[in-house]
C-alpha cells in the first residue's frame, strides 16, 4: 500500500489521516460559537461562501474545550454531505508510507480507541491512522449522551 497520508499533532497525539478525506487544511479565523451545543464544537466558521461546523476534536478526546487562543488550524473535510472543520493542534507533512497500515499493539489510550483505526509508520514515528468521519460520529454520540 502507498497511500498518501495527512500527519498531524492532535491532543497532543501525533495522527494520520488518509489524504482523500481531506479537502484541505486552513488557518482559522473567526468561529461563531452556538448556544447549547456540546463543548466539541466550537461553533460555525466561513469558508468561501460555505459554512462549516468547526469540531474541537480535543473535547471530544479529553473533555476540554479548547482555549479560542489555541484554536490555529483545521481540516476541512465533507462528511456526509456537510462541511466540517476539524481543529489540530498542527500539520507535519503530507507523505507516502509504503509499509501502509499497521496493526494497533501496545497500550492505547481509552480515549482513542473509538477513532484509532491502525499505525503508520514515519521517519521512525508511530501515527494514529483515525479517520475524520469517526470524530464526527464520535460527537454525535456525545451529544446524544
Amino acid at each position: 500500500m502507498d497511500q498518501l497520508y495527512l500527519l498531524a499533532t492532535l491532543a497532543n497525539t501525533r495522527i494520520a489521516v488518509e489524504t482523500g478525506e481531506v479537502e484541505a487544511v486552513v488557518r482559522l479565523t473567526d468561529i461563531s460559537p452556538v448556544p447549547g451545543m456540546g463543548a466539541h464544537v466550537a461553533g460555525l466558521s466561513a469558508l468561501r461562501s460555505r459554512v462549516l461546523t468547526i469540531i474541537d476534536v480535543a473535547a471530544l478526546i479529553h473533555g476540554r474545550a479548547t482555549p479560542a487562543e489555541q484554536r490555529g488550524l483545521a481540516i476541512i473535510a465533507n462528511i456526509s454531505g456537510h462541511s466540517y472543520g476539524l481543529m489540530v493542534d498542527g500539520v507535519s507533512d503530507i507523505c507516502r508510507v509504503p509499509e501502509g497500515e499497521l496493526p494497533l499493539r501496545g497500550q492505547l489510550d481509552p480515549a482513542w480507541a473509538p477513532y484509532a483505526r491502525a499505525l503508520v509508520e514515519h521517519d521512525g514515528h508511530s501515527w494514529l491512522l483515525v479517520s475524520l468521519a469517526a470524530f464526527i460520529e464520535g460527537g454525535a454520540l456525545a451529544q446524544a449522551a
